[in-house]
């Protein structure tokens, strides 16, 4: 048996007649950006969050950007943000002109470390970005409570986040604001790029809606500097026929993480931790081996295809070296020396999921 690592052609054939009712509806309606379909879409993602309001934009990049410059960060200002994100973090933090600085994280579960987080506060810190890698969320209690204490605004990175909870609330309404990327491989995914902001504060949604639309507060009536950022009708469309599926895809995943977490028992490869009080939403799931290329090839011996997330930490890429130093970030660089993530997609078949389940039992 082959099992991929992922197969968007086969998560786009489970849901095939919803999307072409979406597609047919919007090339009915004769308009493709800024519309009711979009509309529709932030009211319902926002409900489906337990948010305020959400404004979509046209990538997860443009998310953590336009929320950054929503709360008027930017040229001069530093954003604390960890050390094992993907690099999209950065450039998002970069783009609205501010200094990425960056953290550790602990090396159990990978997520934000907060004692690391406080060493790196200046008085020219202007937001923490914490980062709910994999799909589970950082410790936010005293992270929020850090950032209160210094009156600094919180934007949750959640483009691997989607309906993860911590301590009852969802990934997204726990900051000041919340970025979400809807990039066809997350967990809900558009045909194409998508994201949108995420706020408890109608009136911060609708700053990034100026912001998304070059700073436009009626027709050829520019009042910001803004951007070009808007999710299109026909991927908010689509994302509306996923996301009344996302519940069972969030259990579903979360059933496969269960069968690995038992097929990894009592062997040298550990998942990474599931923290107390959270609910993982398993965008990826990501194991320790201290012998990675030997895992690796076993799996792919077995038809297993596996993947790194991610192999460098953000400063072991050549433009990012100047980030690390005079820090110690030795967790993001054990971690990314050794985490290797197994396919964990909906649409696995528990014949796969079996298949998978022994595989990495041998290999470990």
């Amino acid at each position: 048996m082959k099992v991929a690592f992922n197969d968007l052609g086969r998560a786009t054939q489970a849901v095939r007649a919803e999307l072409d009712a979406a597609v047919a509806r919007v090339l009915d309606s004769g308009w493709y950006v800024l519309g009711e379909e979009g509309r529709a879409f932030e009211a319902e993602f926002a409900s489906a969050l337990g948010a305020g309001a959400a404004a979509g934009v046209a990538n997860g990049t443009d998310a953590v950007e336009l929320a950054l410059r929503a709360l008027d960060v930017g040229v001069g200002d530093e954003v604390v943000t960890q050390a094992n994100t993907c690099i999209p973090t950065i450039s998002g933090i970069e783009r609205a002109g501010a200094t990425p600085v960056l953290c550790d994280v602990e090396r159990e579960a990978g997520t934000l470390d907060v004692a690391s987080l406080e060493s790196r506060i200046t008085d020219r810190t202007k937001a923490i970005v914490p980062v709910h890698l994999y799909g589970q969320c950082a410790e936010m209690d005293p992270i929020l409570a850090l950032a209160a204490d210094r009156g600094i605004p919180v934007v949750e990175d959640c483009a691997q986040a989607h309906l993860a909870r911590y301590r009852g609330r969802t990934a997204g309404t726990m900051g000041t604001l919340g970025a979400f990327s809807f990039y066809p491989t997350k967990n809900l995914g558009a045909l194409g790029d998508g994201g949108a902001v995420v706020a408890q504060d109608p009136e911060l949604a609708d700053r990034v809606r100026l912001l998304r639309m070059y700073g436009q507060a009626g027709r050829y009536e520019h009042v910001d500097h803004g951007v070009n950022s808007r999710l299109d009708e026909l991927q908010a469309a689509m994302l509306r026929a996923k996301l009344t599926h996302l519940g069972e895809w969030h259990e579903r995943r979360n059933a496969i993480a269960a069968a690995y977490d038992a097929a990894l028992a009592g062997t040298p490869v550990r998942p990474l931790a599931k923290l107390p009080e959270r609910e993982h939403a398993y965008h990826l799931y990501v194991a320790v081996a201290e012998e990675r290329d030997a895992f690796q090839a076993a799996m792919a011996d077995a038809g297993v295809g596996t993947l790194v997330h991610y192999p460098r930490p953000v400063h072991g890429h050549a433009p990012y070296r100047s980030l690390g130093a005079g820090v110690s970030l030795a967790n993001a660089e054990w971690l990314a020396d050794r985490v290797v993530s197994l396919p964990i997609y909906p649409e696995l078949t528990d014949a796969e999921v079996e298949h998978v389940c022994g595989a990495i039992s041998r290999a470990a």
